[in-house]
């Protein structure tokens, strides 16, 4: 029989398709890609044994606690602590990445000296010898990021026996917390206990974005038992979540407590302050429904309301804070503190109360005390030349990038013949520095976080190396400790761990179940004695405003903070408004960008204290009139290939302003010149 066409077609396709139907092809195939992966010569993956081990986050001041995943000894990511306070199971975008920036390019590989810009390496042995040598018969100052750890008070005594007390910590609402707390005569250290309040007033802090322990915040709003109310000048993540957003000039924080003071004494409320009468006088003649009106933007209806709401809930609590995080004067802080007293909330559930202190180095002073000495006041003094320094030494803080002036930090620092950095990441301050000697990763490393600013009761979190160090990092406490030895000094331990195992002990906590993961707390409040504010101090809500547009820098969680830039990780979350290639947006409303003569994607330059931010127009209605709302975290110089080079730092632009009665440096109330690029 012959093969015609039609039966050739019939022969393959039958063929095919029942190639296609037996299994013989597909298991072969199997076989085959079995086979070609087990050669001698192609590398095994070892994954080994997974676990979870507990750390303390200190990326930012929270203080949260961690639950490490490990794959045999390598951690690979990291949640919230379901045992923690802080957390609660919780973290934020931050404190998510801790584990992959321990490969961040931007880590310090080892320590080295900084030969004219030209980094050279050097032993730790060597560096060691070269403080010893430099730090001897000088006058030493230190500058801390570390606002809750034992190793600023570690460092504090190792100043005090080197004759200083020139210790600095960065720029805080904490720290400006304590200093207006201890002009009124108050003891131990100011919190919130939002978790029992009913009635919650946020007058400017991002409490649910940036401000404090975030996450612990986010899980108190979550449950929240009562009402939620934000004041401020940008419709932040706070501002959209809560139930009420009321729009207010930036840096009005204080004016406005007090314009809702007036109704509460109006109501008849009182304080227990020696100098109460005044202050009552003074409020009621002053701080007028109009005058703060005026000030803030807000209606004086509105000022009654909040006043009315305040007084029927049964556990009221009145937050206050700057916008980005510090900036603010003691006049905020006093008249929050104010409310708060009129309130009757002092030291009750859900009200501001006062917190103890602790400390185990005996040569260091207590948190509260190191809070009264400001940076930007010795920075401005060094400039000067009325304050002599021969060394510093900056541990975990980046002052040349995340302060106003910046060519007043600059000159300081030009004057100080020999610095230190002991950074993780190779950041701006660290460049400008004589000697960088890496601190290990907090997660390769022992430390601590004891009663973190905003928190209602006392808290201390301890934390043991979850990895050895992946470069040539040795732990900065841990080196002073030696340092202090070789030079004589005692500061009363061997080791870093040592200092936690006798912090623990005066608390009264066990150390071993702090490093696996639980929180020491105390509810005790501390006592007042005879309390009072000074009324030259409220006159500042009252001081004549600079010309040009208001300015309100926004701190975004996960732009990074003061001390971290934005992580690689997160460069994927920056939003087009913010940033949009090498371009910063900050961001008016409608109203604002006609009376500039503005439009969408105008190229402007923010002008202050002159110096110039250049950046592009984005129009929304999130920002309240006569305001330009701009992010932080851009414009870095240092760092990695992730955030070098990529917008603008506005903190270039904020200008520094001395509060009345207290000489404080305050730059919340900055405004700029807008013009066209």
């Amino acid at each position: 029989m012959g093969l015609d066409r039609r039966g050739f077609i019939t022969f393959l396709v039958g063929g095919a398709v029942g190639t296609l139907c037996t299994p013989i092809p597909w298991k072969t195939l199997d076989d085959v890609s079995i086979w070609s992966q087990n050669w001698p010569w192609i590398p095994k993956l070892k994954y080994g044994e997974r676990s979870q081990v507990a750390s303390v986050c200190k990326l930012c001041g929270a203080g949260c606690g961690l639950s490490i995943h490990k794959v045999g000894k390598r951690p690979v990511t990291a949640q919230g602590n379901v045992e923690h306070p802080l957390s609660q199971g919780g973290v934020c975008p931050l404190g998510s990445c801790a584990v992959r920036l321990l490969y961040r390019p931007a880590r310090v590989k080892g320590p080295v000296k900084n030969n004219g810009g030209k980094l050279e390496p050097i032993s730790w042995d060597e560096a060691r010898r070269l403080l010893d040598e430099k730090l001897r018969g000088g006058k030493v100052a230190c500058i801390s990021g570390d606002e809750n750890g034992s190793a600023s008070e570690l460092l504090a005594g190792f100043l005090a026996l080197l004759g200083s007390d020139d210790f600095y910590f960065m720029p805080s609402d904490g720290q400006v917390s304590s200093i207006a707390w201890k002009m009124m005569g108050g003891k131990g250290q100011l919190g919130f206990d939002i978790e029992n309040s009913d009635y919650v007033l946020v007058l400017g802090a991002d409490i649910l974005s940036s401000c404090g322990p975030v996450v612990r915040n986010q899980k108190a709003f979550a449950s929240k038992k009562g009402k939620y109310v934000y004041a401020g000048p940008v419709q932040t993540g706070t501002a959209a979540a809560v139930d009420k957003w009321i729009p207010t000039y930036p840096g009005q924080e204080g004016t406005l407590a007090l314009g809702i003071a007036y109704y509460l004494l109006k109501m008849g409320k009182a304080a227990s302050l020696s100098s109460f009468a005044r202050v009552r006088d003074f409020i009621l003649s002053k701080y007028t429904p109009v005058a703060v009106e005026a000030k803030t933007g807000v209606r004086a209806s509105e000022l009654k309301k909040l006043a009315q709401e305040l007084v029927r809930a049964k556990a009221p609590c009145v937050v206050i804070g700057s916008d980005f995080g510090q900036g603010s004067g003691s006049f905020e802080w006093a008249a929050c503190i104010l409310v708060n007293f009129l309130l009757g909330n002092f030291n009750q559930k859900g009200g501001l109360v006062a917190l103890p202190e602790n400390k185990v180095i005996k040569s260091a002073p207590l948190r509260s005390e190191l809070n009264q000495k400001v940076l930007p006041e010795f920075l401005a003094n060094v400039a000067g030349g009325s304050k002599k320094v021969d060394a510093l030494l900056v541990y975990e803080a980046n002052p040349v990038y995340a302060l106003p002036q910046a060519s007043q930090v600059a000159e300081a620092f030009d004057k100080i013949p020999f610095k230190v950095s002991f950074s993780t990441f190779l950041d701006e301050t660290a460049l400008k520095c004589d000697l960088i000697l890496p601190n290990p990763h907090f997660l390769e490393r022992h430390d601590d976080a004891y009663t973190p600013f905003g928190v209602g009761k006392e808290i201390y979190s301890a934390s043991a190396p979850v990895i050895k160090p992946v470069v040539n990092a040795k732990p900065t406490a841990d080196f002073i400790l030696e340092l202090a030895k070789a030079m004589g000094f005692d500061l009363g331990f061997e080791t870093f761990e040592e200092v936690l195992q006798a912090k623990a002990e005066s608390l009264g906590a066990d150390y071993d179940s702090l490093i696996e993961g639980s929180a020491y707390t105390s509810n005790k409040w501390i006592d007042q004695d005879s309390l009072s504010l000074p009324v030259k101090v409220l006159e500042n809500g009252l001081m004549p405003e600079g010309e040009g547009v208001f300015l309100a820098p926004v701190a975004r969680n996960y732009l990074g903070n003061i001390k971290q830039a934005l992580t690689p990780s997160e460069v994927i979350l920056v939003k087009e408004y913010e940033l949009n290639g090498k371009d910063l947006y900050v961001q008016v409303n409608s109203a604002t960008a006609r009376k500039l003569g503005l439009k969408q994607n105008d190229r402007v330059k923010l002008q202050g204290s002159g110096r110039e931010c250049v950046a592009r127009v984005n129009i929304t209605e999130t920002v309240m009139d006569d305001v330009i709302a701009a992010p932080l975290g851009f414009g870095h110089e240092a760092w990695d290939e992730y955030v070098r080079g990529k917008g603008d730092n506005v903190f270039k632009v904020l200008t520094i302003a001395e509060e009345k009665g207290s000489g404080l440096k305050v730059w919340n109330r900055s405004q700029v010149k807008v013009v066209r690029a």
